[in-house]
Formats: C-alpha cells, sequence, structure tokens
C-alpha cells in the first residue's frame, strides 16, 4: 500500500483509513458531516498527495500542450492555472487535470492518482520538438487548505499576502525555496488553496495549521468529504462521473474547450458531436427527500429509463439529497421532474442548474476581479 508522507500524522490523529487507488489514504478522522462543515464554515486541510505532479518543460512546451488538451494553452498567462482536459483519439477523456504555467516555458501539471502512470506515458508519447517531461511526485506533497479562514491563517504561517492571491493563480513561497507553491485553486467549492510543497515543508505547514486555526473551527479533512464537497459544487470526479468513453460535450465541459484551436487530438470527434449531438448528457439533481442518490441508480420518466446515477449525497448544507448522473438530451432542462427507482420504490427528483451550491457571491465577486496580482506579490 503507497503512503503520503503525511501518513503518521493521520494515524496519530485517529483517522478512518481507507485504500483508494492502491494509497493508504484518511477516509475521516472525526465525521464526515462535521469536517464538511469546517470547510463550508471555517477551515478545513487535506493530504492530496496522492495526486500526482508531472512538469512539461522546453521551447515547445506550449505546443505539446496545446496538441494534448483541448484547452488553449498558449493564453494561459505565467502565474496563472487552466482546468483542462486530455482526449484520446476517440474524443474520450484520458484524464481532467490543472496545469500552472510556471514560466514561460515550464508548466506543473497535476494529474488523478488512479491516471498518473497513463498520464505520464502519454505526455511523454507525444512531445513535440523540445520538450521534457519529467514526473516530479516523488520527495512532494500536495496540501489543500480550503474554507473562508483559509487566507487568514495561511498569511500568518506563510508571513506572505496570501489573501491578494487572484483566483487559479499560483506563486513561489520564496520563504520555501524554488520547489514550494501556492495556487488558489481546489475541489470544494470554497475559497481556498493548494500548497506544493517538499515533504519537509508539508509536514511543517500541516501541523502549523491544525495547530494555529484549531481555536478558529479548522479540522482535517479527508476523502469522504472532500467527495461530499465537490458534489455540493457540481464538481465532476474522473472514474465515476466521466472516463476515457466519456466526451466533453456529455458531461458537460465543453466550456474548457477551445474550438478555435487549429487541431488537439480528438478534436474531429467532438466537431461531429456538436453537429450531430449526443446520445447523453449530464445533469444535477436534487430530492425534497428520500433516499440519496447512489452510483448505477436508474433515473426514468413515465416508467421508461432514461438515464443513470453517477455521484450522489446528502448535502449537510442545502439539507437535500443531490444527485448526478446522464440521461438523455431531452431532459436536461432545468425544472424536469424524473423518477428515481430505490429498491422498487419511486422517489420524485427535479433536474437542477449546477452547482447545487454556489457560495458567498460577495466571496467568489473579489476572486474573480480583474485586479487580481501577479504571482510576484507573493514574497
Amino acid at each position: 500500500m503507497l503512503k503520503t508522507a503525511l501518513h503518521d500524522r493521520h494515524r496519530a490523529l485517529g483517522a478512518k483509513m481507507t485504500d483508494f487507488h492502491s494509497w493508504d489514504m484518511p477516509l475521516y478522522y472525526t465525521s464526515i458531516l462535521e469536517e464538511h462543515r469546517a470547510v463550508r464554515e471555517a477551515l478545513g486541510v487535506f493530504d492530496i498527495s496522492h495526486m500526482g505532479q508531472v512538469l512539461v518543460a522546453g521551447p515547445d512546451a506550449v505546443r505539446t500542450l496545446n496538441a494534448l488538451m483541448v484547452s488553449d494553452i498558449s493564453q494561459v498567462a505565467q502565474g496563472r492555472a487552466c482546468y483542462t482536459l486530455m482526449l484520446n483519439e476517440q474524443g474520450g477523456i484520458i484524464d481532467d487535470l490543472i496545469i500552472y504555467r510556471l514560466g514561460e516555458s515550464e508548466f506543473l501539471v497535476i494529474v488523478n492518482c488512479g491516471n498518473r502512470a497513463v498520464d505520464v506515458a502519454w505526455l511523454a508519447g507525444h512531445v513535440e520538438g523540445q520538450t521534457t517531461v519529467t514526473d516530479i511526485s516523488e520527495g512532494r506533497s500536495i496540501l489543500a487548505v480550503q474554507g473562508p479562514r483559509s487566507s487568514r491563517v495561511l498569511e500568518e504561517i506563510l508571513d506572505a499576502k496570501v489573501a491578494g492571491l487572484g483566483k487559479f493563480c499560483i506563486a513561489p513561497i520564496r520563504t520555501m525555496g524554488p520547489d514550494a507553491c501556492l495556487a488558489r485553486t481546489g475541489y470544494t467549492g470554497s475559497d481556498g488553496f493548494e500548497l506544493f510543497l517538499p515533504d519537509r515543508h508539508a509536514l511543517r505547514v500541516w501541523d502549523a495549521v491544525l495547530s494555529m486555526a484549531k481555536p478558529l473551527g479548522a479540522r482535517p479533512v479527508g476523502l469522504g468529504a472532500r467527495d461530499t464537497l465537490r458534489i455540493e459544487a457540481g464538481l465532476r470526479l474522473y472514474g465515476t462521473d466521466m472516463d476515457a468513453a466519456t466526451s466533453p460535450i456529455e458531461v458537460g465541459l465543453e466550456w474548457t474547450v477551445a474550438m478555435n484551436k487549429p487541431a488537439f487530438i480528438g478534436k474531429n470527434v467532438l466537431v461531429t458531436q456538436q453537429q450531430d449531438g449526443v446520445a447523453r448528457k449530464f445533469i444535477g439533481f436534487e430530492l425534497s427527500q428520500g433516499p440519496v442518490p447512489r452510483t448505477g441508480m436508474e433515473l426514468a420518466v413515465d416508467g421508461r429509463r432514461i438515464g443513470m446515477v453517477t455521484s450522489g449525497t446528502f448535502s449537510p448544507i442545502l439539507a437535500k439529497p443531490l444527485g448526478m448522473g446522464y440521461v438523455e438530451p431531452a431532459y436536461t432542462k432545468p425544472g424536469t421532474t424524473l423518477t428515481l427507482t430505490v429498491r422498487n420504490q419511486r422517489h420524485h427528483a427535479t433536474v437542477v442548474k449546477l452547482p447545487f451550491w454556489k457560495g458567498d457571491a460577495k466571496t467568489q465577486a473579489a476572486l474573480t476581479s480583474p485586479a487580481a496580482p501577479t504571482r510576484e506579490r507573493l514574497t
């Protein structure tokens, strides 16, 4: 079983551990509900070091990434990040990932842990010109510090102007050397940060966050609450909501696709799907009461199966069951009534626009301000 550098910390905190793609990871420490609320109301710290870190660099790095990703990587400025997809020739999603532009010709690519070997091989097998692909995951960790109090706590720990870092911006943590970075990104829907650190610094930051912020309501958070948080925020999970047989158009991520690019792997399939349509579309739905939707449950209209659930949870914040999945395109309009079948019992569900939980409007406006500072501000 693979272990992160923080494994002993998780055990010492009494975490309930689980096998996640061959990694021994914390599922929860106290309860999923308590950890979920901590992120929404105060602060939660996650060990997500199981995810892969890949450095793509060289004079032709942009050309290589542009040929492989659906987004226009050339438009990602230095110190900025881009959520994007990497497709196979059939238009299916090999992985969804975040690319951080560290320099003119240097990119940090964060990949899902279950796809790490496949992703690295795919990247290395499609390099163009002078491009190097290096898996730098060993000896490095990733911490996610998420919640409305995250900037306040990190400013004290890092002695840096963290609050001024714009959403989807990345900056070096100069007090920790050239290999440490902080980004205002995350997988919870709440405001927060991800820290890419050598293992020794990750241990110190983990301890410091929990020690300093515990009076503020901070909690260590496991994979259980990470899943409930991302569902509330309408965020897809690779391997559950999408896979190599799913296209960006089917899963509702066409906004990531730069169709104006001359070419990228899978583009021809997407052009055809845009013209001819697809047989299924991704939706979110909610129940006013009833059971929690589970993967594989049937969605129906007038007794006819029209789709299937891929993710579901009970939202502690919205106090109702939420689900996501695929249905025939005719049933994707918000307000459409569906039937969820559970143990031969039928329950009414309503299609809603994603995300379910939209966070604080003032916070979101501040994060998307065009006056976001550059990475040089974090010193």
